[in-house]
């Protein structure tokens, strides 16, 4: 068997990973990549940073307890951070909590480096990992079994892991369609206006069907028949904007909808309605 150690800077390693997660986000909000950075991010890094802080030593942790606190702590500081963030002007969004754990890590890790080089080299820890070639003729059957079934398991996880990533759920494909009052609230709506007033509403898409779309909006009002536009989102893209349109007609509860069709359909898949009364000058 072959075996080879490698050392590895195991807080300088997380700190990079932790900025290309950042630029991920940042600039590819759709990207695999993403979930395979942010699994760790959330799950691993938080405790682990922490761990290297509180025992830098070799003689203090074992690697398997380290392993098994960072995953604990990791958790813990997630929970403790979003209830943070719960009663922030903030809130639970996903740039708070980025920057949020973000910034612990980064709080984390310098204190672990500064810890670290005030001990002699030989007693701090850092993460090395052993790799072990074993020669398939030297070994029995059960082994080589082991082996096998140690191959298909990881194979099986980064199958399965992939296929929930890029195959998103039938069950969460849907478009988010929704109109607001002029101020951007779901509030104030035109309820009484005077024949020839104008009315302002928000009308606003968001797209989660998992693939990109076209629509298309309509308006009715009475007898009056307008077509808002049509436009092309891309999959977790939206689009807002205000919408005016003048009553012609006198009466009480009169129906105003807004229509909207997807891909060049017949018919519309989702409909919202406003009722207003117009009165005379």
């Amino acid at each position: 068997m072959i075996i080879k150690k490698i050392k590895i800077d195991d807080i300088l390693f997380i700190n990079i990973t932790v900025v290309l997660l950042i630029i991920v986000v940042a600039f590819f909000p759709s990207n695999i990549l993403r979930a395979i950075i942010g699994i760790p991010f959330l799950l691993f890094f938080p405790g682990y940073t922490l761990i290297a802080a509180l025992f830098p030593k070799k003689e203090d942790l074992s690697g398997l307890e380290r392993i098994a606190l960072s995953l604990g702590l990791s958790v813990a500081v997630v929970i403790f951070t979003g209830l943070l963030l719960n009663y922030s002007p903030w809130g639970i969004t996903l740039y708070p909590i980025l920057f949020s754990l973000s910034f612990f890590i980064l709080i984390t890790s310098a204190i672990a480096c500064y810890r670290r080089f005030r001990l002699p080299a030989r007693e701090y820890f850092i993460l090395s990992l052993q790799i072990g070639i074993p020669r398939w003729a030297g070994l029995n059957n059960i082994d080589k079994a082991l082996i096998f079934f140690l191959i298909l398991s990881i194979l099986a996880v980064i199958g399965a892991f992939s296929y929930t990533i890029i195959t998103p759920k039938a069950g969460e494909r849907f478009t988010e369609f929704y109109v607001l009052g002029p101020g951007g609230k779901a509030e104030n709506y035109p309820h009484e206006l005077t024949l020839g007033e104008d009315a302002t509403v928000i009308l606003g898409i968001i797209n989660h069907e998992g693939q990109q779309m076209r629509y298309n909006i309509k308006m009715r009002i009475g007898r009056i028949k307008k077509e808002i536009g049509q436009f092309v989102l891309a999959n977790g893209q939206k689009w807002e904007n205000r919408i005016t349109f003048t009553p012609k007609e006198v009466g009480k509860n009169q129906k105003v909808s807004f229509l909207l069709y997807k891909n060049g359909e017949s018919k519309p898949s989702e409909t919202l309605y406003l009722f207003i009364n117009v009165i005379k000058k």
